[in-house]
């Protein structure tokens, strides 16, 4: 016995057929990677920081939140928690801002070599006598 077969009450409606000047791509919700889609050299502790606080009004909801966010410098790692975004998204979207001229991105200060450790006890001996 072969069971029961349904059938649609209706046919499906047909899509719309676009009209003479009519775009037939549909509007990209979202962007990997920039139109080369090459993307910015960060790593979790480059320092970002906003050329300008206002964003402009064709900035999405997240670039107008890490524009006003990056006032002062702050690491890639820190915007990425603040906007609840893994890094991989805050790559794509720094990106964006940095081919706007939107962002400028830094690496860290790095000291170059340790104090000297003579001149450490020196002060700290100093500051004993004091």
């Amino acid at each position: 016995m072969t069971p029961p077969q349904r059938q649609r009450r209706e046919p499906a409606p047909e899509p719309p057929k676009p009209q003479e000047g009519e775009d037939r791509n549909p509007e990209r919700m979202y962007v990997v990677a920039g139109p080369d889609g090459e993307r910015a050299e960060l790593d979790l502790v480059t320092l970002i920081v906003a050329r300008a606080t206002d964003p402009p009004p064709s900035a999405s909801p997240e670039q107008a939140a890490l524009l006003r966010l990056c006032a002062a410098p702050l690491s890639v790692a820190e915007l990425s928690a603040y906007l609840s975004l893994p890094f991989s998204a805050m790559g794509v979207l720094i990106t964006e801002l940095l081919t706007a001229d939107l962002v400028t991105a830094r690496s860290p200060i790095v000291r170059q070599a340790l104090p000297d450790r003579s001149l450490l006890e020196a002060v700290m001996n100093g500051l004993q006598r004091l």
